[in-house]
């Protein structure tokens, strides 16, 4: 058993470790629900802050990992969020190298999406990076990014908690401007943004200082590093232009931008290699499995499966224990001014690849044929009165050899009339799915058994002769 923070959250392993504190995956006992977990330490006043500030931050977003609740424990305090499986961006570029980019494409919409949503919020983000860019395992399938570490976010308006001399991030995602002191702001966001793109479509960091000497030198737009696509180097260099006047007025406008720039690239082909986000954490230890741990602690008891109370400041959301809370399935991507528009099956607009090729047609599958079943017991034969009698419809053969389709009660004389719209399945006595050629037989039989119009017109013949010899006898003998 994992060591209990604050009688609720069990740390199961570490998955990740930064400068404020280490992360782990946790057992969340009140909710049966793995959570990833920042346990941080009370160094300071500054941290201290930095934690409310961090905790408090509720942007329900699809492309956003945001706080979900915290607890405290002695000198630990500690949040929670959901567990993502599928490792970061820099886990992705480390497997695979420089990424197609198309799929670049796909990774940044959805990264400017989520930004966005922050933004909106009045947020800046502050240390955007690839290590901060978490995916979900969806296999080869379309990538699902999150925006995560909210550690150094502040609002703009907040007071900053360290002098203008002092920058906060980390070293190579900075904005020129950040690094003369200016006040946080969304540009230095989207300028990240940039070197983000830049190291997605080259498989290196980006030099920072180099790009803002080449801007400068050649007072303009220096041309397309190797393999980088031009529309999409437009889209990257205007981001990285190092006066922040100059870039993107918001991630909404370079989502647009971007959209436009995926319409001019190649299609991709059937010779490149997938890229495939798998599960980045592992197994679990021992004494932990998909429903958590083999024993509770003592004084905690077990929620009945299917028992979905949530606590007071908790989203309701349709999560599963294995995503710890998360809906199942990416949702749409949607950043200010809406989603931009996709085709079917991309969700940025563009296919990460090409539809493959319609196969053969599936054969049918195989039906055995039907039992033989008895057939109905004779009636007792019927005098002839040479009248011709006709053959029940239900009965006569099909030019195929099979028995004619069932006639429905309703259409045979004497039935009662069904209501509308009801299904033959729905009414009393009728099987759900009869066989055609049981029901034919069935009605046959019911056709047989029924007096035929002759038998009748003969029976009344014969009843009234009776009637007229009997008034003659009766004459006679008065």
């Amino acid at each position: 058993m994992g060591e209990l923070f604050a009688g609720r959250y069990e740390l199961v392993d570490p998955i990740g470790r930064g400068g404020a504190g280490a992360v782990w995956r946790a057992w969340d006992h009140r909710r049966h629900a793995y959570v990833a977990a920042k346990v941080l330490r009370q160094s300071d006043a500054h941290s201290l802050i930095r934690f409310v500030r961090e905790q408090a931050l509720r942007i329900d977003h699809p492309h956003v990992l945001a706080p979900r609740s915290w607890a405290a424990d002695d000198e630990q305090v500690l949040f929670t969020m959901e567990l993502v499986r599928g490792g970061s961006l820099a886990h992705l570029i480390g497997d695979y190298g420089p990424l197609p980019p198309r799929y670049v494409c796909a990774l940044l919409d959805q990264l400017l999406s989520g930004l966005s949503a922050v933004h909106d919020e009045n947020v800046v983000h502050r240390d955007v990076k690839p290590a901060n860019i978490l995916l979900e395992s969806t296999g080869t399938g379309r990538p699902h990014v999150r925006l995560s570490d909210f550690g150094i976010a502040m609002r703009k308006g907040e007071p900053r908690l360290t002098g203008v001399d002092h920058v906060v991030g980390t070293p190579g995602y900075f904005a020129p401007e950040q690094l003369l002191g200016a006040e946080p702001d969304f540009p230095a966001d989207l300028y990240a943004v940039g070197l983000v793109a830049l190291y997605l479509l080259t498989g290196r960091k980006p030099d920072a200082r180099a790009l803002v000497e080449r801007f400068t030198a050649l007072g303009g737009m220096p041309h397309a590093p190797v393999n980088v696509p031009d529309a999409l180097w437009e889209v990257a260099a205007t981001l990285l232009h190092p006066n922040p006047e100059l870039r993107f007025r918001s991630a909404t406008g370079a989502r647009k931008a971007l959209a436009r720039a995926a319409e001019l690239l190649p299609e991709p082909s059937f010779d490149d290699e997938p890229i495939e986000v798998f599960d980045q954490l592992g197994p679990l230890p021992a004494g932990f499995g998909p429903r958590g741990p083999a024993v509770s602690p003592a004084g905690l008891r077990r929620r009945p499966a299917g028992d979905e109370a949530l606590e007071d400041g908790e989203f309701l959301d349709g999560g599963s224990p294995d995503t710890g809370g998360r809906p199942a399935g990416p949702a749409e991507s949607v950043g200010a001014a809406g989603p931009v528009a996709a085709a079917p099956g991309s969700e940025t607009g563009f296919p990460l690849a090409p539809p493959r090729p319609a196969g053969p047609a599936a054969a049918p599958p195989f039906t055995p044929p039907a039992p033989a079943r008895t057939p109905p017991a004779p009636m007792p034969p019927t005098p002839s009165t040479g009248v011709p009698l006709p053959v029940p419809v239900a009965a006569a053969p099909h030019a195929t050899g099979h028995t004619a389709p069932y006639t429905a009660l309703s259409t045979l004389p004497g039935a009662m009339p069904e209501p509308a719209g009801t299904p033959v399945a729905d009414r009393p006595g009728t099987p759900a799915t009869p066989p055609a050629r049981a029901r034919a037989r069935g009605h046959a039989a019911r056709r047989a058994s029924r007096p035929r119009p002759a038998l009748r017109l003969v029976a009344g013949m014969y009843l009234a002769a009776a009637v007229f010899l009997a008034i003659g006898i009766w004459a006679l003998t008065a």
